[in-house]
């Protein structure tokens, strides 16, 4: 194999792929990249046997060929050599040199047959969607996922593909995120609720750009993402998950509007001197107010009290400050909208004011007040 790389296109190769190898396996190949020499260029490829990355890009390839090395290695040494051309020759399958100006290494690999095969995903009759409307889902869902192993379904974001809209919801019991989009162009003629790990999601987001056609496709086990370039495969998180519309209050008569900013700034206050393990805080609302206020024995009290919208009967209700500052992280709008039902009914927080095709919903488990 002998071929020339920029080091900029070398970097963004190694990078693309970096996220997919893991930094402790008991299995030696894990640890390498994949180099392909072909006739369209230079081909990189990671995996973790859970996610597998494949990305490809422009290279003078002399003499095809493969070969593995040493991720961690190659990407430190690749990033200190200086911007000009790379070559890198391998001899057999297990030893290359890689050359820039007066600098030379040679670096020791593994055979390509040792390292594992992708997932048998075809790519045929599958869905078809803009990258950037997955990555809009992904960006707004995927923070409510559990990041506990004693519920491994709730670890996954539940994706609905159907032919004219994509849906995803995350939820870990207490919160709950769920996203709607149109699809304007037909993303397939089939339907399917894929459970799907968050770090493979973070990989779209990653990888793909927002103007990106990306062909979507799954077998039994496995869903498969390829563009142009790149291609990214992940295992399927399996089960029946949880049937999360019953949880969405559909009677919350009680609706307070607040400015983000301001809310989410009380909120921090009061969370200073929150348990740090509950991360309670109370909040009372009246006619035009919401006062939150915090008692923590052992440390202390705090109150605030800030103008809102609000008409309805007074309420007391306590919550995890940490998950409602994390919900309005993903506000897309300036403005919030939480409506109630009562002190151990969920709570929902909605955008105002958003000029978007896409619907957006989360909902807050409240906690019980302790007088």
């Amino acid at each position: 194999m002998k071929f020339t790389i920029t080091r900029e296109q070398f970097q963004e190769g190694l990078q693309a792929v970096s996220a997919s190898i893991p930094n402790k396996t008991t299995l030696p190949v894990l640890s390498n990249v994949l180099l392909e020499a072909t006739a369209d260029g230079l081909r990189l490829s990671g995996t973790d046997l859970d996610i597998a990355v494949s990305t490809t890009v422009p290279a003078s390839v002399d003499q095809e060929g493969a070969i593995t090395l040493p991720a961690k290695k190659l990407s430190d040494i690749v990033r200190e050599l200086p911007s000009a051309a790379i070559r890198l020759t391998s001899s057999g399958e297990q030893r290359a040199t890689i050359e820039c100006g007066r600098a030379k290494f040679r670096l020791l690999g593994l055979p390509r047959e040792e390292f594992p095969a992708f997932p048998g995903v075809s790519f045929e009759g599958g869905w078809r969607s803009r990258a950037g409307d997955v990555q809009r889902l992904v960006s707004h869902v995927a923070f409510a996922a559990s990041t506990e192993e004693s519920r491994p379904i709730l670890n996954g974001v539940l994706w609905e593909l159907r032919p004219d809209r994509m849906r995803m919801v995350a939820t870990n019991g207490h919160r709950l995120a769920r996203m709607d989009v149109p699809v304007t162009a037909g993303i397939g003629k089939g339907q399917a609720d894929l459970i799907v790990p968050p770090k493979a999601l973070d990989q779209i987001r990653r990888l793909f750009g927002d103007q990106d056609e990306l062909e979507i496709a799954r077998s039994d086990n496995h869903l498969g993402f390829r563009s142009a370039t790149t291609q990214v495969f992940t295992r399927l998180i399996e089960g029946p998950y949880p049937n999360y519309e019953q949880v969405i209050p559909r009677e919350n008569d009680k609706v307070m509007t607040a400015d983000k900013g301001a809310l989410g700034s009380a909120l921090k206050r009061m969370s200073i001197v929150a348990s740090d393990q509950t991360h309670r805080i109370r909040m009372g609302l009246a006619s035009g107010s919401c006062k939150l206020s915090v008692q923590t024995p052992d440390l202390g009290e705090a109150q605030e009290e800030l103008s809102v919208g609000y008409e309805g009967e007074t309420l007391e209700i306590g919550f995890n400050a940490a998950y409602l500052l994390e919900i309005l992280k993903y506000m897309p709008t300036d403005e919030v909208r939480l409506s109630f039902k009562g002190p151990e009914r969920a709570a929902t927080c909605e955008p105002v004011g958003w000029n978007d095709p896409a619907a957006y919903l989360t909902l807050v488990m409240p906690l019980r007040l302790v007088d």
